[in-house]
């Protein structure tokens, strides 16, 4: 799985981080006796707070927050310029991480053209091919993982359109991935363990409540899987409320513990449409000396007797 999100437990790592690098800055500025430069850092370091306090209340937007963040990365960027003459080149890589991790792609690179402008126009030590080369290069390194991102998402909309509101594998895909892991765990010896997840919910959402219920369930099992799941597990749509998650390298007391932080936190999910998320996991195992053809007739068996329950 290789979505990209920013689950609240990163965000509020972020805001953390921001607080605690910039609150370093001040204390540094304070002991070089700089006690003209306290101010910015100092009002940066409230704003921060703030942010923090916006990101862990409820019913506050995201967006609000992660723009105040960038706008007094920004701040902080644009005093260091001002008060130093020839700064450290390590400033400028703070803005632009801080827009990869709080903007969609292309308002990243939108914003961090515009900068890159702006700092040739006003910032003398930005006119320095090196430095403006570096940072070019810096944003398009970035650029590569969601850019590859939305590459896989085109091209599985375009396998499934169905497939457009979850960051799932198509059928055969998935089929494909699940036999490589097999035959990979069986020549390795290595563990393998699945769970299958029915949304009984998806089958009449669309029906009862609309095209934007169907898609608020499939996010919100998308969101909670890639949240609790490593990158390297796969999530697939196996039917049209039925999905395997394929979990490599795990045994069965993984499995089950994996089901259940699942369970837990599906059973959270409470939509406007639908009420509480319901949600039905279980697990299936390859056995011994077993044939890819048989365990996949296993899966498909455990898939149709929970959605039948």
């Amino acid at each position: 799985m290789n979505v990209r999100s920013s689950p609240k437990r990163l965000m509020t790592f972020a805001y953390s981080a921001s607080i605690g690098m910039i609150a370093a800055y001040t204390l540094w500025l304070y002991a070089l006796g700089s006690y003209r430069e306290l101010l910015v850092p100092l009002f940066v370091t409230l704003m921060l707070l703030v942010c923090l306090l916006m990101h862990l209340g409820q019913g506050v937007q995201p967006t609000l927050p992660r723009l105040l963040l960038l706008a007094s990365t920004y701040v902080v960027v644009l005093s260091a310029a001002y008060i130093a003459p020839e700064p450290s080149a390590i400033w400028l890589g703070l803005p632009i991480a801080a827009t990869f991790l709080l903007l969609p792609l292309w308002g990243t690179l939108a914003v961090n053209g515009a900068s890159l402008l702006a700092w040739w126009w006003f910032a003398p030590f930005a006119a320095h091919a090196p430095i403006s080369v570096g940072y070019i290069a810096l944003a398009f390194l970035l650029a590569l993982p969601p850019w590859e991102h939305a590459r896989r998402r085109a091209l599985l909309r375009a396998t499934d359109p169905n497939d457009s509101d979850c960051d799932a594998y198509h059928i055969d895909t998935l089929k494909e991935r699940l036999n490589n892991e097999f035959q990979r765990a069986s020549m390795l010896n290595k563990r393998l363990a699945v769970l299958v997840l029915h949304l009984p919910q998806l089958d009449m959402a669309e029906e009862q409540f609309g095209h934007r219920a169907q898609t608020a369930l499939l996010g919100a099992l998308c969101n909670e899987v890639n949240s609790r799941c490593r990158d390297h597990d796969i999530l697939g749509r196996a039917g049209n409320a039925t999905f395997w998650l394929v979990l490599p390298d795990t045994s069965e007391s993984g499995a089950l513990l994996v089901r259940e932080r699942l369970q837990r936190a599906l059973s959270r999910c409470v939509l406007v449409e639908t009420g509480q998320l319901e949600a039905r996991i279980t697990t299936c195992l390859p056995q011994r000396k077993e044939s890819f053809g048989r365990y996949m007739q296993r899966l498909e068996a455990r898939a149709d007797a929970i959605a039948h329950v």
